[in-house]
């Protein structure tokens, strides 16, 4: 029988990368939990470069 781990879900946003070249995003979720995305590198390129202007605009 497998261990079963507590499903905590809170925590900081991170990028982990996983095999075959994704990588998972976790965004912490208003009201508990995180909001998974598995990306790939010309995903989280495109992302980057969409997110520049909104960042630079907000200082």
């Amino acid at each position: 029988m497998a261990a079963q781990k507590p499903r905590t879900g809170d925590g900081p946003m991170e990028i982990v990368p996983e095999p075959r070249g994704l990588y998972t995003l976790r965004i912490p979720a208003d009201g508990g939990g995180r909001v998974q995305v598995v990306m790939d590198k010309t995903e989280l390129e495109e992302l980057q470069q969409k997110l520049k202007p909104i960042v630079a605009t907000k200082k």
